[in-house]
């Protein structure tokens, strides 16, 4: 409960110092849009984390056939999902202001468009399977096979094509220190919010298994 409460804490400190703390950034049409960093940012980072997951939990099933590792795998390739549909919602939010339209089939877009197209077919295979242990199987195989193109669609492919987006500001040194003050603690919030969303998910999922509703 305490962790709950910290987190929730957290979350609002994070929210208020992105609007009042980080200054509007230069250099942009619409200087406070560059908030949206703060949330954009780090539901990326956290949806493509919450894939590694899955996959590794997709791997562990393959090597001791526990349920529960299925579980857990589809679990995280949900929540991935969900991060990646906010990731991209707020994008857009960010291309109507700074670009004039709502979608610009900028290599990004582009990109997390199809992953996300990757993973719903991933959830169309489960439904699509009846059998716990095939539907396992065949899920992990699965989530071990995206991987490989979710590297390739988040990390590369918007690097090696022009891109509306700004440059790699992480790496690069573009942030200022009043926005990595925010943003760095953004994203252990958000991912703080995955680690609670999955053990939710997680203890619900044991109680169904273990009623013979899985």
């Amino acid at each position: 409960m305490l962790l709950k409460l910290l987190l929730g804490i957290w979350m609002v400190a994070v929210i208020v110092a992105a609007f009042l703390f980080a200054p509007p950034a230069q250099g942009f049409a619409e200087p406070e849009a560059a908030r949206i960093i703060f949330f954009h940012v780090p539901l990326a980072m956290v949806a493509a984390l919450a894939f590694v997951i899955a996959m590794v939990y997709a791997a562990k099933y393959l090597s001791r056939r526990d349920l529960m590792d299925d579980i857990k795998s589809s679990i995280s390739a949900e929540l991935g999902l969900v991060f990646a549909i906010l990731a991209t919602a707020t994008g857009s939010l960010f291309a109507r202001v700074q670009w004039g339209s709502w979608w610009n089939w900028d290599p990004r877009e582009t990109s997390i468009v199809i992953l996300m197209l990757v993973y719903a077919a991933y959830f169309a295979l489960r439904a699509a399977t009846e059998s716990a242990e095939k539907r396992a199987a065949l899920s992990a195989v699965y989530a071990i096979l995206a991987l490989p193109p979710m590297i390739l669609l988040i990390f590369v492919v918007p690097r090696v094509m022009a891109s509306l987006h700004p440059s790699d500001t992480l790496t690069s040194g573009g942030l200022s220190t009043q926005y990595r003050l925010v943003l760095y603690p953004a994203a252990l919030g958000f991912l703080g919010l995955y680690v609670w969303l999955f053990k939710i998910k997680t203890a619900l999922a044991e109680v169904r298994l273990k009623l013979g509703r899985y």
